[in-house]
């Protein structure tokens, strides 16, 4: 089983900053490419930033580009654990986060999985 747990929401002034942490199950964060999503009200879930695992590959990242040199993601597969650091947030960066484990199975499409979610509300 996969189980993510985020940590690390709330509210801020536009400007501010947040780091958003993400507690992974076993080896999750290890093996598998990670991701942050987050969700506006009245939208739909769009991915913020992703991180690969580089089991076969080498490691890369990917972002939104609506947050492409505000925000940054990281891992540490060792505590696994997951990180978003948000610099320069904007009210239009409010919205429901999540975690997300993508995992791959030979001859298969992806499985993901998410967290429960974590807030962050940025104010004018």
């Amino acid at each position: 089983q996969v189980q993510l747990v985020e940590s690390g929401g709330g509210a801020v002034q536009a400007g501010g900053s947040l780091r958003l942490s993400c507690a992974a199950s076993g080896s999750t964060v290890a093996r598998n490419r990670m991701g942050w999503y987050r969700q506006a009200p009245g939208k739909q879930r769009e991915v913020v930033a992703t991180i690969s695992s580089g089991v076969i590959r080498g490691e890369g990242t990917t972002y939104a580009d609506s947050v492409k040199g505000r925000f940054t993601i990281s891992r540490d597969g060792a505590k696994n654990m997951v990180y978003l650091q948000m610099n320069s947030l904007k009210p239009e960066d409010t919205a429901v986060y999540y975690c997300n484990a993508r995992i791959y199975y030979s001859g298969l499409p992806y499985t993901d999985y998410w967290g429960q979610g974590t807030q962050v509300t940025v104010s004018s």
